[in-house]
């Protein structure tokens, strides 16, 4: 009977985890024994106390620790339920579909990368350590990474920045440099507050030198520490430091001010040459004549996209043959089995796949699309079936045949001209996560969330190998709640998830009033550059 009873009273205590003092502690377990052992009948004296206190104490550690475990998943919960709800009465879609053309979430945040007043002016040219030379690497956006991160790298070390150099040698083949593509004079005057910035190392500076600047390659993602413990040395005894296939070499979690300092150098002070700008915003309001909103689809069909992404895409024996000759220019890629990278979502969409989504979305058979492509694997016959879905189907050549002469020869400018145009879309979808997916994706959402569009692949996979077994509209509401998540919405950004570049968390804020001098200046910007067009 007395052993009944310590069972049922052992269960009590779990409660008194609740009851803590301000400083934390909870009611002693001498207390606890002693309440029960002055309230218990006396023939219960044969119970060994120290026995029953300690299994109290055994009981009450379990129970502490379920509940400790329990309000802490609790606390999680609520926090998200209540971020749910919000989004969902902000968007509307917890009433219905979610609007395909607009972020209504999106509307309550801006870009903010205002400089902090507590953050130093930059150190000027005859008093910083030394010139940092960069040689960005890649294509024309893997590039811009790499510039925007060599500007706050120079910060980090005090160094004078020499505007970078491009990659000639790539597999873009393109000669063009610094000039050619990015006004270097906005980009120095720009960022004069925060790095100093100059063309070159000096003439006379240069002819003192014993040597030739030392070249080094850091690690990806290095950490500001490594360049405070490993370049700076050799930058101040060197006083010319280069730094070569300069991409993707800063770590994505770095102090919250040189975050805002990497969303400055890429949002603000690389702007596009005079000549990109003009046609790129001619081809804006040339979509934009016709309709009142138009997509922009990124394919990234490329034939090199294809074969480095291993995957298969039903082009047989040919395929197979052609993009394994492509893949022979990787010497370590390994050999992969293409329908697991497809059930793992790592293969990019055929254009008609990408067609039946936008269709399975909502969008419908009239809507205007534009395609920012380079050379498509099987060309007019693998574009066709999503003219088919989307006869209002334009392209920068179409859009533009004489004006694009001059740019032809050149890649970076073409894929320049097609960034203006994905920028100013009413929608964004990219169709696969290379860099320029991630660098406009983070541009929009920097923006005010403006709708861009990814494909859930892994999921889309399956969906797409089984469309015969189903009817339209099953498809259809399938693919609205595969996509959910990966619709472009604020609440897709959580601080170290993903590249800083796709994700710039440190530089979006929510709105309280009017938005920061800086979001004004983009779309001023925009502005003058369609009022040139026009003329």
């Amino acid at each position: 009977m007395g052993l009944a009873k310590a069972r049922m009273f052992s269960v009590k205590p779990a409660n008194l985890a609740l009851l803590q003092h301000l400083n934390g502690s909870v009611l002693g377990y001498k207390d606890v024994c002693w309440r029960w052992r002055s309230s218990a009948p006396r023939q219960s004296k044969q119970i060994s106390w120290p026995l029953v206190c300690g299994l109290m104490l055994l009981c009450l550690g379990i129970v502490s620790l379920f509940t400790g475990h329990v309000a802490s998943d609790l606390d999680w919960y609520s926090q998200r339920l209540v971020k749910q709800r919000l989004y969902f009465k902000l968007d509307g879609s917890d009433k219905g579909p979610i609007d395909i053309w607009k972020s209504e979430n999106g509307e309550h945040y801006y870009g903010c990368s205002k400089r902090s007043r507590k953050f130093p002016h930059a150190v000027r040219e005859r008093s910083s350590n030394g010139y940092l030379l960069i040689a960005a690497s890649g294509g024309l956006n893997q590039q811009r990474t790499g510039i925007s991160d060599a500007v706050v790298v120079a910060r980090i070390l005090n160094a004078t920045l020499v505007v970078p150099e491009l990659d000639h040698n790539s597999y873009w083949k393109d000669n063009s440099d610094f000039a050619n593509i990015f006004d270097v004079n906005w980009f120095i005057s720009y960022l004069v507050k925060d790095v100093t910035v100059v063309k070159r190392v000096p003439d006379k500076f240069m002819r003192s030198m014993e040597k030739n600047p030392y070249s080094m390659r850091v690690p990806r993602k290095s950490p500001p520490e490594y360049y405070l413990d490993q370049v700076l040395p050799l930058l101040k005894r060197r006083h010319v430091l280069q730094l070569t296939k300069f991409d993707y070499r800063l770590a994505n979690d770095i102090d919250e001010e040189l975050q805002k300092l990497r969303c400055r150098a890429n949002f603000h002070a690389l702007r596009f040459t005079k000549p990109i700008q003009e046609l790129g915003q001619k081809l804006v309001t040339r979509m934009r004549e016709m309709a009142k909103r138009f997509i922009a689809v990124h394919l990234r069909f490329e034939p090199d996209m294809l074969a480095f992404s291993g995957c298969y895409f039903g082009g047989g024996d040919k395929e197979r043959y052609e993009l394994g000759e492509i893949r022979k220019r990787w010497e370590t890629l390994p050999d992969l089995d293409a329908d697991g990278e497809r059930s793992r979502g790592k293969c990019p969409l055929t254009p008609h796949e990408v067609g039946l989504m936008l269709r399975a979305l909502g969008f419908a058979n009239d809507t205007y699309i534009y395609v920012a492509s380079g050379e498509i694997y099987g060309g007019e016959d693998t574009l066709q079936p999503l003219r088919d879905l989307f006869p209002n189907f334009y392209t920068k050549e179409r859009l533009a045949n004489e004006e694009l002469k001059p740019f032809l020869p050149y890649s970076s400018r073409l894929a320049a001209i097609d960034y203006i145009v994905c920028d100013e879309s009413d929608v964004f979808v990219t169709n696969n996560n290379g860099n320029m997916a991630r660098i406009l994706a983070g541009r929009r959402r920097y923006i005010g969330h403006e709708r861009t569009i990814r494909p859930n692949a892994k999921r889309l996979s399956s969906l797409l190998r089984e469309r015969d077994q189903m009817d339209w509209d099953t498809f259809a509401r399938k693919v609205k709640a595969v996509q959910r998540g990966f619709m472009g919405e604020p609440d897709e950004m959580r601080p170290g998830r993903g590249e800083f570049h796709e994700f710039p968390y440190s530089c979006i804020c929510k709105k309280s009033g009017d938005p920061e001098p800086e979001q004004e200046e983009i779309k001023e910007q925009g502005r003058e550059a369609r009022k040139k067009s026009q003329f």
